[in-house]
């Protein structure tokens, strides 16, 4: 063994000693972006099945257009989805926990947000194609958006100003108001929009205490509660074995879709996983064409071609800007 002198020695055990810090740090850098890309991976994964899981659902709703009323399907449909959604929040320890009076206004105001939006979401989606009906409902960040900036006075730029008019220019395209090929159920499209945006910005004022299972299984009660009473006042249909099974699948799906959303929340980061909520335009697209043979115009194509991009901008300067630090969770109507 050969002993290096002594001031040479020091530097190149110096040196050795250096590189070794960096190649350190360098490897738990490179950790640390692998993490975070997996986590953004998942929520994108989660994202896209979230959005799969919501589609087929509205598929199979639609399934049943012309054979079952839809007050029927809606209340039958909402046994199924409560007493799932029971389980968990019992399972979540959700029913011992109490909500402030300030929150009940809050969850009140929710709730008739989500009975109006189930009702002209889903007129709109018996009547419409399901393509230009998704395409629609896609509208709601921007609505969200501008609610919030006009009603709430939060701020907002002229970036994202501008993203949300050219994202409802989009909706005209979509509507198409005053063409030949105008669907005046796009306008309960239209409608639907207006309610969600009411039901999530009345989630945004509540607290962090109450519990969003909770919240949920109120939700759900009113909806199938509502619809049982106004299914009562008209004839029910005979279901086949084929149209329960439709039912329970489409059931299993809005639960599914729900669960997936709140897992989003948990994992990646805003910027990254919340574009992947126009993967349902996609899923729309192919469903629409595979069940019902429908393929949207040109122009429906190029309106919701904008009212993503607008959309996905606006998620995108909402995270840059810091206003959420996390996405809610993606909910459709019941």
């Amino acid at each position: 063994m050969v002993a290096m002198p002594g001031a040479f020695g020091e530097s190149i055990c110096g040196t050795v000693k250096v590189g070794a810090w960096h190649l350190a740090l360098a490897c738990f850098a490179c950790a640390d972006v692998a993490m975070k890309l997996s986590d953004n991976m998942i929520g994108a994964a989660l994202m896209v099945a979230s959005m799969a899981a919501y589609t087929v659902n509205d598929t199979l709703m639609k399934t049943l257009a012309g054979a079952v009323p839809l007050f029927q399907v809606i209340f039958l449909r909402g046994v199924l989805t409560t007493a799932a959604v029971a389980v968990i929040a019992w399972r979540m320890g959700a029913f011992s926990k109490r909500v402030s009076r300030r929150d009940s206004g809050a969850i009140a105001l929710r709730v008739i947000g989500e009975v109006a939006g189930t009702y002209f979401f889903l007129t709109a989606l018996y009547h419409m194609p399901l393509a230009n009906v998704t395409a629609i409902l896609q509208s709601l960040p921007l609505a969200i958006t501008l609610v919030a900036a006009l009603v709430l006075r939060e701020p907002v730029g002229w970036k994202r100003i501008t993203a949300v008019l050219a994202g409802f220019i989009g909706i005209l395209m979509i509507v198409r108001p005053g063409a030949e090929g105008f669907n005046i159920y796009a306008l309960y499209g239209l409608a639907a929009v207006g309610c969600i945006t009411l039901r999530d910005l009345a989630t945004r004022r509540l607290s962090r205490e109450t519990s969003s299972m909770l919240v949920t299984f109120a939700t759900s009660v009113t909806v199938m509660t509502v619809f049982g009473i106004a299914s009562a006042t008209g004839e029910w249909a005979t279901l086949t074995g084929a149209d329960w099974l439709t039912i329970v699948c489409a059931a299993i799906l809005i639960v599914g879709g729900y669960l997936t959303s709140i897992m989003v929340v948990r994992v990646g980061e805003i910027s990254f996983t919340a574009p992947f909520r126009y993967t349902a335009i996609l899923w729309a697209l192919l469903l629409g064409w595979l069940v019902f043979g429908d393929w949207p115009a040109p122009i429906v194509l190029v309106g919701a071609g904008i009212v993503v991009a607008s959309g996905i901008f606006t998620l995108y300067r909402e995270a840059r800007l810091g206003r959420q630090k996390r996405p809610a969770p993606v909910l459709r109507p019941r």
